[in-house]
């Protein structure tokens, strides 16, 4: 059920007038059923998997909470993850490893006649599935007490706005609230308001018409393209992809608000970022902070010298990379950015230099984009060998062409009054700055958004991409 179809809505508008009618538990219950309801909309058979991590983490939690030894506490984690990263694994993983595995046995001369299970993947798994382990490890650090209500936690885990692509929320943020409703404000409208008409711009507009110019060119012959060419569609898929993630990100937040939720901010202008550690502090915060919470410094983080840092680094965003997908692409993604965390940490040490003036970090932030989007063509790629033959063929041919020229207007069309109101909330270091300009310009915002949507909605409709992982 996507954020930007009309079905998605008007089912909506129901759960609105619901929760206007209801009190107390009947609130809770109809969100349950409204969140299992949205999931199941997709294939209601994967409805199981989302309860037998709820039902495993659950109990696991109360099991961890009430032992007496180290032992039994670890044994209980142990089995709860397994549960977790098993169901993951094979859904996520089984066709990847079998069929590399045939791969490098038959590349040494083992015949082998495997064939791939043709898994499907649960929209979401991996969202839900995190989400889940958060909150039994939070437990067994005793940062967190487990839910007494079923219910309660329940409705954390299946929370309808950010199931099916995040962010990612934490126990310690969202349980509470859906034990003990918050405060709703008499902001919770406008502010709500504000970030699904952003994100609907940003998924309608800006993600969906530049996904034809990256689709165009990642389906060409790489021996067919110019380097500029190339380089275009990669300008095009970062943000595209950007234009998509923070988009259903928005959303979900300003749906959550109107519900009387608080989700956490998933971006804060990725793209001004300085250096690779800013950039993971800027995308996709719910994952990057998982990340850095869950792996990164129970490795060691940077407590074992200069060599395990690195290679905390290293094993940190090689898994990140694999959790957004089963293909070597998301792997070298993933060791792309491990690289270039080492390297800026090498030679810049610490510090990155965000709290310059923004003019006076722009060839930072430019150095960095263009080194995001150099990832960006490991992510997009359908394989090693294309993401190869289009950066040799970016690095080694610049012939201007009309379909790159023509592709590179439209997208400056699209982005840059929003890379610009971006530049406005970076020198404001405010995500909210708008909402308290005078109310002109927030019309003329309001409007330029509403517009564009109207006139420029792209010929064809696309699935949010983060649905994939």
């Amino acid at each position: 059920m996507l954020f930007n179809s009309y079905i998605f809505w008007v089912f909506f508008a129901v759960v609105l007038v619901l929760l206007a009618l209801l009190r107390g538990r009947a609130r809770k219950v109809m969100l349950l059923v409204a969140s299992y309801v949205f999931y199941g909309y997709w294939d209601w058979r994967f409805l199981g998997l989302i309860f037998i991590s709820t039902v495993t983490d659950y109990f696991t939690a109360r099991w961890i909470d009430a032992a007496t030894t180290p032992r039994a506490k670890r044994l209980l984690l142990g089995a709860s993850l397994t549960v977790n990263l098993g169901i993951l694994g094979f859904f996520k993983y089984a066709d990847f490893f079998i069929g590399s595995l045939a791969e490098l046995l038959g590349g040494l001369g083992v015949p082998v006649s495997w064939e791939t299970l043709g898994i499907v993947l649960p929209v979401g798994i991996s969202f839900y599935t995190f989400q889940t382990m958060s909150y039994t490890i939070d437990v067994y650090r005793g940062e967190l007490k487990p839910a007494r209500g079923f219910l309660d936690f329940m409705l954390y885990v299946s929370f309808f706005p950010q199931l099916v692509a995040g962010p990612i929320e934490r126990a310690t943020r969202l349980l509470p609230q859906m034990i003990s409703p918050r405060q709703r404000t008499t902001d919770d409208f406008r502010v709500g308001a504000y970030l699904i008409l952003l994100g609907l711009f940003r998924k309608i507009v800006i993600a969906d018409n530049l996904a034809a110019i990256a689709n165009a060119i990642f389906a060409s012959d790489p021996g067919s393209l110019t380097g500029l060419e190339v380089i275009v569609g990669v300008y095009a898929f970062a943000f595209q992809i950007y234009g998509d993630f923070a988009g259903y990100s928005s959303i979900a937040r300003g749906v959550a608000l109107w519900l009387g939720y608080d989700l956490m901010v998933n971006f804060r202008m990725p793209y001004l970022a300085v250096s690779p550690s800013d950039f993971w502090q800027r995308w996709h915060i719910s994952l990057s902070t998982w990340l850095r919470d869950y792996l990164y410094i129970p490795l060691g983080g940077n407590r074992g010298g200069t060599l395990l840092t690195y290679r905390n680094l290293a094993l940190t965003m090689l898994l990140g990379g694999l959790w957004h997908g089963a293909a070597w692409t998301f792997v070298a993604w993933g060791a792309f950015h491990g690289l270039i965390l080492i390297v800026y940490r090498a030679f810049a040490g610490k510090g990155d230099g965000v709290r310059r003036p923004l003019l006076a970090r722009l060839p930072a932030i430019i150095v960095m984009f263009h080194l995001a989007c150099l990832s960006w063509l490991l992510f997009r790629a359908e394989s090693i060998e294309q993401a190869y033959q289009l950066a040799v063929t970016a690095f080694t041919s610049f012939g201007a062409t009309p379909l790159a020229l023509g592709s590179l207007a439209t997208i400056a069309f699209f982005v840059l009054p929003l890379m610009l109101f971006e530049v406005w909330l970076e020198h404001k270091r405010d995500l909210e700055a708008l909402l308290k300009a005078p109310w002109f310009a927030r019309g003329i915002v309001y409007a330029y958004l509403i517009l564009m949507m109207i006139f420029f909605p792209s010929a064809v409709q696309y699935e949010f991409i983060y649905f994939q992982f």
